[in-house]
């Protein structure tokens, strides 16, 4: 915890400041922003002087007077500079300008330059250069992340990433703006290029659905951060493109007339998908083989989650398993987008892969407890639970080579009920091997994973009822072919 500043007074303060002196204060200040964590050795403070950002990381532990001597100096080098050009102009230079003065008040009063950075920069405090005053804000809520999605499409939601420090997301305000495109027919003035339009509030909250008439218009968002009452520094961010014509009418739209509300706090709607990595939407094999019928701009990345992320949130799930998750994808796509649905989410890549699993929840229903993910085919030949299958796939030269080469991963979440805390849920997703002709290595490791799940709710969540969801590359009449040898793999009893 920081030390009390009011304990420190007697051998911080050099001189009362006249109540006269803080009267001529200024209605509005300047802002100082100072970011000091306990257990960090450094602060940060970052502020406006003359028009120039200075950023100034410090140690915690050095004395304030050598940041203020260092604030004095940064200035007169400048006005040092500016003299030196004038002179060079062959313009006549000022006279000396005094040194100014860099004071630091806390409650009224000068804060000692031999407190430590620490103690000295407290919320509250005002900072004096020269006649310039600034408002010192330590700690104060702060976007770490903010960026708009590089694809906008009317009809579908615009979900910025988002990252707050001391502060929460669900506090922060948040203003959208359409840009107001020039007029530049002949009616209206002729060429007007190059002029810019101004911006019309269109929508408010963390979330923005742009129509029809926002086609052709860029957006942009104003952004609040807050902890409660409390307000960080604002930021504004401006769509790179234009909003572009959506596809019109999608596949789901009649599936989420089932799903129009959420469900209540005793049931639980679940949701799995593929949504295809982009690494594979892209290979020649995709585009000429598998998906021949889809346009080029179709399997192009930025469309395509645009249409996730609204079918997703349409079906207003409480537990979503996705397979084929690029990790850039979870990052910075869907996982910000989810979360302002109510969503939060955990992510497992596949060795050697650029893409993996991710399952969300909805965090007002759900809390996870725990994880106990595994690689299929090293827990295969690692875990004593699967030695028996071992040595009969071991029979099998061939066969447990093959299995042993794939990287296929058994993502395992388990959640407690918050409304019920002792009830536990068991939540697994997978993406099976996706050869036509393994299904002998499907059932390999299917029965791995129904004997790591069986020992999983076993020893952490007895009782608990398990919904396995994935790609398991398979029909319901999909039968593989037994391993020479073999008995069937255990049944899981819940």
């Amino acid at each position: 915890m920081f030390k009390c500043l009011s304990r420190l007074l007697p051998r911080c303060v050099l001189s009362a400041v006249p109540s006269t002196s803080l009267g001529r204060l200024p209605r509005s200040m300047e802002r100082a922003a100072v970011r000091c964590v306990p257990g960090e050795p450094k602060l940060t403070i970052s502020l406006v002087v003359d028009g120039s950002h200075r950023h100034m990381l410090r140690d915690q532990s050095e004395e304030l007077g050598k940041v203020l001597a260092r604030i004095a100096n940064s200035i007169a080098k400048g006005q040092g500079r500016a003299k030196k050009s004038k002179k060079n102009k062959g313009q006549q230079p000022s006279e000396a300008v005094e040194p100014t003065v860099v004071k630091l008040y806390y409650n009224g009063d000068v804060v000692s330059e031999e407190a430590v950075n620490s103690d000295a920069w407290q919320d509250g405090s005002e900072l004096h250069i020269g006649e310039v005053r600034y408002s010192v804000q330590r700690n104060a809520p702060t976007f770490t992340t903010a960026e708009l999605p590089g694809s906008l499409l009317a009809g579908f939601p615009v979900c910025p990433k988002l990252q707050v420090e001391f502060g929460h997301l669900e506090d922060c305000e948040f203003t959208w703006y359409k840009e107001s495109v020039a007029d530049t027919s002949p009616e209206a003035g002729g060429d007007m290029q190059g002029q810019e339009g101004g911006w019309t509030v269109a929508g408010s909250g963390r979330v923005y659905v742009p129509s029809n008439l926002d086609i052709g218009s860029r957006l942009k968002l104003h952004c609040t951060p807050k902890d409660g009452a409390r307000c960080g520094p604002p930021k504004e961010l401006v769509s790179m493109g234009t909003v572009e014509a959506g596809p019109g009418a999608c596949t789901f739209d009649n599936r989420h007339m089932y799903t129009l509300k959420g469900t209540d706090m005793q049931t639980v709607r679940v949701v799995s998908y593929n949504i295809l990595a982009d690494i594979y939407a892209q290979t020649e094999l995709s585009k000429t083989v598998l998906y021949p019928y889809c346009a080029p701009y179709a399997l192009g990345l930025d469309y395509r989650q645009n249409l996730i992320k609204k079918e997703l949130a349409g079906y207003n799930a409480d537990i979503i398993c996705l397979q084929e998750v690029d990790k850039g994808v979870f990052t910075d796509s869907l996982g910000p987008a989810l979360d302002a649905y109510g969503l939060d989410g955990v992510f497992r890549i596949k060795e050697k892969q650029h893409e993996g699993l991710a399952t969300f929840y909805r965090r007002s229903k759900l809390r996870l407890l725990s994880r106990h993910d595994a690689v299929l085919s090293e827990a295969l030949t690692s875990d004593p639970i699967h030695s028996a299958l071992l040595e009969t796939v071991s029979a099998n030269t061939s066969l447990k080579e093959k299995i042993l080469q794939r990287s296929t991963t058994l993502q395992v979440s388990v959640f407690e009920d918050l409304t019920e805390p002792s009830r536990k849920i068991c939540v697994a997703n997978t993406h099976l091997y996706w050869h036509p002709k393994g299904g002998n290595i499907r059932l390999v490791q299917m029965g791995v994973a129904l004997q790591h799940l069986s020992h999983v709710i076993r020893e952490v969540a007895p009782g608990a009822p398990l919904l396995f969801f994935g790609d398991f590359n398979s029909t319901p009449n999909s039968v593989g072919q037994p391993v020479p040898g073999s008995r069937q793999p255990p049944r899981l009893e819940l």
